[in-house]
């Protein structure tokens, strides 16, 4: 079972060889690799997580080198829970990503980009996930941010290379900042890998454990956009498309998290910084929802939500209890899934209603039902309406800050209860704009281009400032025949709105919705599992035995 451990990382960079052999030449078979792949990295990560739940930690040490010489692969109760998680969203984003064709290009360019840089964005997360010390857990960094910008700048228009370049220079930023602390960290105690460093960090005086604690809690939070190192993110996700925004939006901050998760159990047990990270938690929850009421555009609403919500899960880190830890796995999976899938469903309002501006949608109840039913149900979970896994997930967190009893946790408590209202607020007003009311007068009719590259310079038409979807950029409607073939975002091809959406489009909609609730039919099952992953967390010894062999 052990020789399972590096197959979701090698199975999609194996692909990505494939695919780019096969390049433009055989668009079929590149999706159908692209598809079979990551349904077998799914599969993969079910057996895994079921392994690791019933023997206990499995580990690989890539060409049998000990550490801390070679490189280890951990699969434990946390890591086979988010690999299965992140390998159905990123299942699903890579089929709504294949109905809204953002895959295709001209037959005369000479490299298809997209499923290469996806599969190795998968490559990378599984890794980031598996990582069993320093060193691989920022390769894995480092695989995310050479396929993010290459997602995140498809197109090449002006909005979305300055999106990327901002993306790219915060990255890099915390890399360096992460090498240092590596290098801090392997000249105090000669390692790398966190089964050795859990035993050799305490040994260390306490200001230098502060100090590369505090330094890897810096890059973390920076990837995971906890405040106030989120600022990057409002402007960064929008401007890419629907897709690529929903699989960084619902998984690549969740990254962070993981990371914060096993270094504050594994290496730096004692909560030395719990009021730390408290604090800002609860200055995430706050500024992130106030941010989101500000918003008239649904994707900078959805990713203010997001940085708000990252602090439900660090809030579960802060208070480094059992209970806490549970809870905080919980609101990581269900918040992968359900923000995921409403960047998705915000995709389809888009190609349905020819923007994602709230003053100029309407009656999408009448005209698309389904549309609305697949914005409903994760709009609710987000907001965290019983008996969804939303609720689930902050009831648990609520839970362990009561039992906590500290000022700190009362005041996250509190904090947490007015953020869910504020989020209600939130897609409730999001419901009443672009569903419930009429539909505005100045509403894109059906077949109005979205996007075009046969549009020259996108910064001399918008300007430094403007972004597309937030209501600032000028409107350039150009009228297509209704129901015309659509590709999107790539060279010579235009996004145009439809009043068919495309099946596999909302067929993937469907099953993300479909894997939210399915976090609430098995709720039992899933806060039994998390216990044990906590309990795991916390006892640390079931992970060092089973590196070290003792």
């Amino acid at each position: 079972m052990n020789a399972l451990v590096p197959l979701p990382v090698l199975l999609p960079l194996c692909a990505t060889g494939l695919s780019l052999a096969f390049g433009t030449r055989l668009k079929r078979l590149q999706r159908l690799i692209s598809v079979v792949v990551l349904g077998a990295v799914l599969g993969l990560s079910i057996t895994l997580m079921i392994a690791a739940d019933i023997r206990g930690p499995l580990t690989v040490h890539l060409g049998d080198f000990a550490p801390p010489l070679g490189i280890t692969l951990v699969a434990d109760r946390l890591s086979g829970l988010m690999l299965t998680v992140s390998s159905a969203v990123t299942l699903c984003v890579l089929v709504y990503s294949l109905g809204q064709g953002m895959a295709d290009r001209e037959e005369e360019t000479p490299v298809a980009v997209f499923h290469p840089a996806y599969l190795i964005l998968v490559a990378g997360v599984s890794c980031t996930f598996l990582a069993g010390d320093l060193v691989n857990l920022y390769v894995g960094f480092e695989i995310m941010l050479v396929a993010s910008f290459v997602l995140l700048t498809l197109g090449g228009t002006g909005p979305r290379i300055r999106a990327g370049s901002t993306y790219v220079i915060i990255s890099l930023f915390s890399s360096m900042l992460f090498l240092t602390a590596i290098a801090m960290t392997y000249a105090a105690t000669g390692t790398a890998n966190f089964a050795q460093l859990a035993g050799r960090l305490a040994q260390l005086p306490l200001g230098v454990q502060t100090l590369i604690q505090a330094m890897l809690l810096t890059v973390f939070a920076v990837k995971a956009a906890v405040f106030p190192l989120a600022a990057w993110l409002p402007d960064s996700y929008p401007t890419a498309p629907a897709p690529v925004t929903a699989v960084f939006a619902g998984l690549l901050t969740k990254v962070g998290v993981y990371c914060m998760l096993r270094t504050e159990t594994l290496l730096f047990p004692g909560n030395r910084l719990g009021d730390l990270l408290m604090a800002a938690a609860l200055a995430s929850m706050v500024v992130g929802i106030l941010g989101a009421v500000a918003q008239t555009d649904l994707k900078r609403l959805l990713s203010f939500t997001l940085v708000s919500h990252i602090g439900y899960m660090v809030f579960g880190i802060g208070l480094a209890t059992r209970d806490a830890y549970s809870g905080a796995i919980v609101y990581v999976a269900h918040h992968i899934t359900v923000q995921t899938t409403l960047f998705l469903v915000a995709g389809l309002i888009e190609r349905r209603g020819g923007t994602t501006e709230l003053t100029r949608i309407g009656g999408l109840a009448k005209a698309a039902p389904l549309l609305a039913v697949l914005f409903f149900v994760p709009a609710m979970n987000l907001a965290g309406i019983p008996p969804l896994s939303g609720f689930i997930g902050k009831l648990g967190l609520m839970r362990a800050g009561v039992a906590d009893g500290s000022a700190w946790a009362w005041i996250l408590v509190t904090g947490s209860a007015l953020a869910s209202l504020l989020t209600l607020y939130v897609v409730a007003k999001v419901w009443n704009l672009a569903f419930w009311r009429a539909a505005p007068p100045g509403q894109a009719a059906t077949g109005t281009v979205l996007e075009s590259d046969s549009d020259e310079d996108d910064d001399a038409d918008e300007g430094p400032d403007q972004i597309p979807g937030t209501g600032d950029e000028p409107v350039r409607p150009r009228h297509q025949p209704a129901g015309r073939a659509v590709a999107a975002t790539l060279h010579g091809h235009a996004v145009t709105t439809t009043t068919m959406l495309p099946r596999p489009m909302t067929g993937a909609t469907a099953a993300a919705v479909a894997l939210g609730l399915a976090f609430t039919v098995f709720a039992g099952p899933l806060t039994s599992y998390t216990d044990r992953a906590a309990a795991e967390l916390i006892a640390r010894t079931p992970y060092v035995q089973a590196v070290l062999g003792r």
